[in-house]
């Protein structure tokens, strides 16, 4: 063999199998970590860097600000902020168990695809205190004072007095009104926050799969937390938590024992029934002899992008403009064939 071929080869054999080690690279366990920063964004006076090996924390007492950029930051489990052009938000607490952030300009996005025990998040806008206790997709305006609940429910105190908001209804973070709003007036935000939202959802098969093939469960089926003392290893981010998936170049969330299903409809598996989501035929069926009947699932509907791993259809999902074509349109395509059996293709809801 040629001696450059020998050596390309080499070099591909090492990449593929550093693959599996970056998979499952381990993501803080507090609250602040920048998964995705576009165009300029600061934390402090240090710009963030998009990088696989290292990603930025915002630590408590620390400020986060963009000009002509976004960013798109971790909070409690299974919940992202996504921050807008010109905003700025300071991070008080970044504990699990106590996140606090106080909004202090321009425009924040929400998305909670679930609350976990002992997970608790409050922002603070203005005059008020909001507490996160539900699934949905919550829009702070600072400038206007202004909250929307897309979906889901907030509990939003101003000047010591609670209202519950519900989807379709926003508040004056000031005087405590409340009103309808048509959720179909959306900007590019919005739109951009809902493209994200889709390609972290894209990735959460094949990093489902990979804690599932790794059998990462001590015990049960629910594939909790066990630490075999390999840094590298998947089982060190366990369901539950956030994981990086090198196939999409994103930071996605794996539930625990049940799929899930975020405010824009998108579905999450556990590592418990991923298997559902990927065409494994069932074993052909002897009874005396070949009967020539395998089976096999039926395929799952497509994204917008194309990608048929992660969207859902639920009966109630957020209302809002179909999104451009995904950004991640170029990234999944070339990931489902390249991550090796790991990008997800159809299933049995």
């Amino acid at each position: 063999m040629n001696p450059v071929w020998k050596a390309f080869l080499s070099v591909a054999v090492l990449a593929l199998s550093a693959l599996p080690a970056l998979a499952q690279s381990v993501i803080s366990a507090k609250s602040g970590v920048v998964s995705y920063a576009q165009g300029k964004v600061m934390v402090g006076d240090e710009v963030v860097k998009t990088s696989e090996t290292k990603f930025t924390e915002v630590k408590e007492n620390a400020v986060l600000r963009t000009e002509e950029g976004r960013a798109e930051v971790l909070l409690t489990l299974g919940t992202i902020l996504r921050t807008g052009e010109n905003s700025s938000f300071k991070m008080l607490t970044n504990r699990l168990i106590d996140t606090r952030l106080e909004l202090l300009t321009g425009t924040h996005i929400v998305e909670v695809m679930e609350v976990q025990k002992d997970n608790n998040l409050t922002l603070a806008i203005k005059d008020a205190t909001v507490v996160i206790t539900k699934r949905g997709l919550y829009r702070f305006d600072v400038d206007q004072s202004r909250i929307k609940v897309f979906e889901g429910v907030l509990g939003v105190t101003v000047n010591g007095q609670t209202n519950l908001v519900g989807p379709g209804k926003m508040i004056d973070a000031a005087t405590a009104s409340v009103e309808k709003f048509d959720k179909e007036d959306t900007d590019s935000l919005d739109h951009w926050a809902k493209r994200r939202a889709e390609l972290v959802a894209l990735a959460n098969a094949s990093s489902a799969k990979q804690q599932h093939d790794s059998g990462c469960a001590p015990s049960g089926n629910n594939f909790a937390a066990v630490n075999n003392g390999a840094s590298t290893s998947p089982c060190n981010n366990p369901c539950g938590s956030w994981s990086y998936n090198p196939w999409f170049g994103v930071i996605t969330h794996i539930p625990c024992g049940r799929n899930i299903y975020s405010p824009y409809g998108y579905r999450y598996w556990s590592p418990y029934n991923v298997m559902q989501a990927y065409y494994t035929p069932p074993p052909p069926v002897y009874n005396g002899g070949y009967n020539g009947n395998t089976g096999g699932y039926g395929g799952m509907p497509q994204t917008s992008s194309g990608y048929s791993g992660a969207m859902s259809t639920p009966a109630s999902t957020v209302s809002s403009p179909t999104a451009a074509a995904s950004s991640s349109t170029g990234t999944s395509s070339s990931a489902g064939s390249a991550s090796s059996g790991h990008g997800s293709a159809g299933g049995r809801k």
